[in-house]
């Protein structure tokens, strides 16, 4: 059986993140989409939230599993019998950070190739801090995170500003 975990912080899961989820699942028996971690990030949801919002959105997948690791990927891939890991590129500043990941991740775990689906351009510029600006000032997000969500954005949004007065 293939496996392959896409991680990310998925904070919130938008529908850039979702299309290579689609992508991602056709190429293998099994994708574990992983919420992982940034320390460089301050998050809108919880962890076990974004895990929550991401089987929402990816539930039609039948191929697709949710899960949280607070582990190095390496090690996660390993505990997991995962050998892929696949990755979304937007832009080339995308690209620098993304091989420099998978060499330490290779060194980490030699048996760990790292895959590399590049966007699809109607997704390009989007991510989940330009959906959190988007969010403060009110847009619609209806073409921006997945439908299943829209309603969990907007009101927690709603909850952090009433935090900041």
């Amino acid at each position: 059986m293939s496996i392959a975990i896409y991680p990310g912080s998925f904070d919130p899961v938008t529908l850039g993140h979702l299309n290579i989820i689609k992508r991602a699942a056709a190429c293998f028996d099994k994708l574990i989409v992983c919420v992982m971690i940034n320390s460089k990030k301050q998050g809108m949801f919880t962890p076990e939230e974004r895990v929550e919002l991401l089987r929402r959105a990816t539930e039609r997948f039948q191929n697709v599993e949710v899960d949280f690791s607070n582990e190095l990927l390496s090690a996660y891939a390993k505990r997991r019998r995962a050998h892929v890991v696949v990755k979304g590129l937007r832009a080339v500043s995308d690209f620098e950070q993304e091989v420099q990941m998978a060499v330490i991740n290779r060194k980490l775990n030699p048996r760990l190739e790292t895959m590399f689906l590049a966007s699809s351009e109607k997704y390009t510029y989007l991510s989940s801090t330009i959906v959190k600006e988007m969010a403060r000032y009110g847009a619609n997000l209806a073409d921006f995170v997945p439908r299943e969500i829209v309603d969990d954005v907007n009101r927690r949004m709603k909850e952090l500003e009433r935090k900041e007065v």
